[in-house]
Order: structure tokens, then C-alpha cells, then sequence
């Protein structure tokens, strides 16, 4: 039986391969573009998606991010050239530590809060778990923009209608 480290590193390198594949195919020159008022920039939709394997390292080596003493100050990346560079330094990072990490850690409680506010409070496991399931999430709102700025879109997990005959 694998342990949980193990199967969130083949999960990271599993999820990086399409990832990556939305990531390639931001363009620098609408990173002020949004679908609608109330949406994020595209520019901050994929670098919160290059950054979010950055968490990995934090949850497994920390046990609360407050945003009142560590504001988040994302990296500045222009285009996909630069997102999957960004990405590859945070998933690599993540990688090496999920590797080198024990299961028994996972029972431990990671909060994130601003203040007094707290947003999140679970274990290591489930915080985990929660990172995973934001890649996810958010690289499917990348898609979306990608979709609505007519970029015909990767298959993440299987060829996409881009891809298909007649696509």
C-alpha cells in the first residue's frame, strides 16, 4: 500500500501534465482581460494556478498561513512561457518535499486566517487534499477565459473538443 505522500506525488504529477498544457497557452497581451466585472484578471486567474503547488510546501512545513503577518504577494508572470516556469519551480518544490515527508504529519491541524478571522481550519490531510482540489478548480476557470478569447482549449483528462474531429 502506498502512503498518502506518495499518492499526492503521483497526483501532482499527474494534474502538472494539463496544467501545464493551460498554463503554455496564456497570452501576456490580455493578462487585464476578465469575463465579467466581478471576475479575476486572467493575468491573476494563472498565476494563482502556477502558484497554488507553492502551498504544498507551507502546509507540510507550517502550521497556519495569517494573512495579517504574510500577505499574498504573487509572483509577476507575463504569459505562459513564464506561468509554467513559476508552476515547474512550485510543483518541483512541492515534489521534493512530498517525497521526503511522513504521513504522520497529516493528522497535524493547518489553519489559514487573517487576524482573529479564521477561513480554514482542517488537517494536514484534508489541506492537502483542499490544494489539490484549487488546481483543479482554478485551471478549469482558466479554461473558461481561454474558451471565451477563442484559444482552443488542451485535453486535461482526454482530448478536448478542440482536439477531436471536426473540433
Amino acid at each position: 500500500m502506498i502512503t498518502f505522500m506518495e499518492a499526492f506525488l503521483n497526483e501532482l504529477d499527474h494534474e502538472s501534465i494539463g496544467t501545464r498544457k493551460m498554463l503554455a497557452l496564456v497570452p501576456a497581451d490580455k493578462a487585464d482581460w476578465k469575463p465579467h466585472p466581478k471576475s479575476m484578471k486572467l493575468k491573476d486567474l494563472a498565476t494563482h494556478v502556477a502558484d497554488i503547488p507553492g502551498w504544498i510546501p507551507m502546509v507540510i512545513t507550517t502550521s497556519e498561513l495569517d494573512f495579517s503577518k504574510t500577505p499574498y504577494n504573487p509572483a509577476n508572470c507575463n504569459g505562459g512561457e513564464e506561468l509554467v516556469a513559476y508552476y515547474n519551480k512550485n510543483a518541483s518544490e512541492a515534489k521534493a518535499l512530498l517525497a521526503s515527508s511522513n504521513d504522520k504529519i497529516l493528522e497535524e491541524i493547518w489553519t489559514m486566517k487573517n487576524g482573529e478571522e479564521i477561513y480554514m481550519q482542517l488537517s494536514k490531510l484534508d489541506t492537502l487534499r483542499h490544494c489539490f482540489c484549487q488546481i483543479v478548480h482554478h485551471r478549469a476557470q482558466l479554461g473558461v477565459y481561454l474558451r471565451l478569447l477563442d484559444i482552443p482549449i488542451p485535453g486535461v483528462y482526454g482530448p478536448s473538443a478542440d482536439e477531436m474531429p471536426g473540433g
